[in-house]
């Protein structure tokens, strides 16, 4: 702790970590400080309290943080700007929920459908610069990079056919099927990216684990 950092910046891993620990606490920590059941991660935005200000403040938080992520190719840091944007739109334009209706209607749906897709798209990057490793724990972190990208998948289908059916899931398989399909996205999105910041010792080797306090870090 006495040496100083290599760089004045933040580490795109310090990023990875950050993310991940947002994603994978905000839908047990808005359900948790609401005062209602929340019947969707998005309503929130409604209670009036600590688990509105989770829901806002975290999505900024993590949008925030995308914008600052460049990823590995043009492509991936277009895709990280358009997520981030996608993160305060869902922040500032409310869901269709608790009897409330959208500012513009299909906006917030939109935004989410897309932020999932293009995180989904990250994680199949992941996923091939792991595969590319050819080592045990880089083998290890490519099939949890596959599980989380196929569960997010999962979660915009799911969200899709509530869609198409005109909230059926929700009255004929369970009253918070939106919740919980939410929850799976954003789960599986913290879990790679927390797996991605290489901080973990038991799926990272010692000459390429990473941690924010350390002033030197391999690349």
């Amino acid at each position: 702790m006495s040496a100083r950092p290599e760089h004045h910046e933040i580490d795109h891993r310090t990023i990875k970590l950050l993310v991940g620990v947002i994603a994978i606490t905000l839908s047990w920590l808005t359900s948790a400080f609401a005062k209602n059941t929340l019947t969707s991660i998005s309503a929130a935005y409604f209670e009036n309290g600590w688990s509105q200000v989770i829901f806002i403040g975290f999505l900024f938080a993590i949008s925030a943080l995308m914008l600052a992520y460049n990823g590995y190719s043009k492509v991936e840091m277009v895709l990280c700007k358009v997520a981030a944007l996608c993160g305060i739109i869902i922040a500032m334009f409310p869901c269709r929920c608790v009897n409330r209706e959208e500012i513009i209607e299909g906006l917030h749906g939109g935004a989410a459908i897309v932020l999932f897709l293009i995180l989904a798209y990250l994680c199949w990057g992941f996923f091939r610069r792991a595969r590319a490793k050819h080592n045990r724990r880089a083998n290890v972190r490519s099939w949890i990079y596959a599980a989380c990208g196929i569960a997010m998948l999962l979660s915009i289908g799911s969200l899709a056919i509530e869609t198409f059916t005109q909230g059926g899931m929700t009255q004929h398989v369970h009253s918070r099927f939106v919740f919980y399909g939410e929850a799976l996205g954003l789960v599986a999105f913290g879990v790679s990216w927390l797996t991605a910041s290489r901080t973990l010792p038991f799926l990272t080797s010692k000459d390429e684990r990473f941690s924010p306090l350390r002033p030197n870090n391999p690349d």
